[in-house]
């Protein structure tokens, strides 16, 4: 699997992301300052609320933005067999003859992508599968506890 082509894929979902979260700051950051949502009694509290919204908002996008800079300085590689999980790596993991792709990327965890017609998921090492898959090799079997459920799962391939 072309690695580069994901990653540039990951980035234009993460910029698309980062479009929407700019957009929503300001129309949050607008709503906050308006003329009409000054507090009129010591209990409405509609400025206040919206100003916690943009303030959300833009602490999204700017987590957002720095996961695009660290995928922009990810190099992607190639591991060869027998080569442990790491930070680059992507992973498939079967469970139940389901097989699933994981990327583990720098940030961004939760990111989807459809890439040469699979879809993958980016992880990263500090998440709780990304913290259980780090040094496992393909073919390796493993319990992997997602939920409170430990399940048996093997990977089946590390590229």
């Amino acid at each position: 699997m072309n690695k580069r082509t994901l990653i540039k894929k990951i980035l234009a979902q993460l910029t698309a992301e980062l479009e929407v979260y700019f957009r929503a700051a300001h129309a949050a950051h607008a709503e906050a300052t308006h003329e009409q949502n000054k507090a009129e009694n010591k209990y409405d509290t509609r400025g206040l609320e919206a100003s916690y919204l943009a303030r959300g908002q833009s602490r999204q996008a700017m987590e957002t933005k720095a996961a695009i800079a660290a995928f922009e300085k990810l190099s992607p590689r190639k591991f060869a067999a027998g080569e442990p999980i790491e930070l680059g790596a992507l992973v498939e993991v079967e469970q139940r003859r389901e097989r699933t792709l994981y990327f583990v990327g720098p940030k961004a965890g939760g990111t989807e992508v459809v890439h040469e017609g699979r879809e993958i998921l980016v992880i990263t090492p500090q998440s709780p599968l990304g913290q259980q898959l780090q040094g496992k090799k393909s073919g390796d079997r493993l319990q992997l506890d997602l939920g409170g459920v430990r399940e048996p799962y093997r990977v089946m391939t590390v590229e």
